[in-house]
């Protein structure tokens, strides 16, 4: 689907949501759900259908059979959210295409960290339940996310300070 027809889309679910979100946080929500569906859809297909649940061999290295379909899964999800992130949610940034590449893969692994060491905090030190530590987990991490990516990867002015 081309860009405008995304963001057309997009935009047409916004205006009962106005007055709560800015259009790019609301942009930004839609671009990261979907993409967060997709890579669960793409998880579940690898896992039962590709996989069949059993080990990957590769000859050199084996992977279980989640985790294979863990690294498919973003190897497809990984591209569409950047392209997504990129075109639809900041299309104003100043930087050129492979600062944002790497800096979005960048992002990309310092949330998998923290959804890390998150979860481990709140399940294994606070004693919360897992899914409430899911829950708190993904509202600091998303946040996080969508800061680091409006101010750093997919920075849409330069700070100059001005002498």
């Amino acid at each position: 689907m081309p860009k405008k027809e995304i963001i057309a889309l997009i935009d047409f679910f916004y205006p009962p949501f106005r007055k709560f979100i800015p259009l790019q946080t609301f942009r930004y929500a839609a671009c990261g759900g979907a993409n967060t569906i997709l890579d669960i859809f793409v998880f579940f297909v690898s896992y039962n259908y590709i996989l069949h649940k059993e080990v990957l061999h590769l000859g050199f290295i084996s992977f279980k059979p989640h985790i294979a379909a863990f690294i498919i899964s973003f190897l497809i999800s990984f591209p569409t959210g950047f392209m997504l992130m990129r075109h639809v949610v900041f299309p104003g940034s100043v930087l050129h295409g492979r600062v944002q590449l790497f800096r979005y893969f960048l992002l990309v692994l310092i949330c998998i960290v923290l959804n890390y060491i998150f979860i481990r905090l709140f399940v294994e030190h606070f004693h919360l339940y897992p899914t409430v530590s899911k829950i708190i987990t993904t509202a600091i991490v998303v946040s996080f996310s969508y800061l680091t990516q409006k101010n750093y990867t997919f920075k849409a002015e330069s700070t100059q300070v001005k002498a």
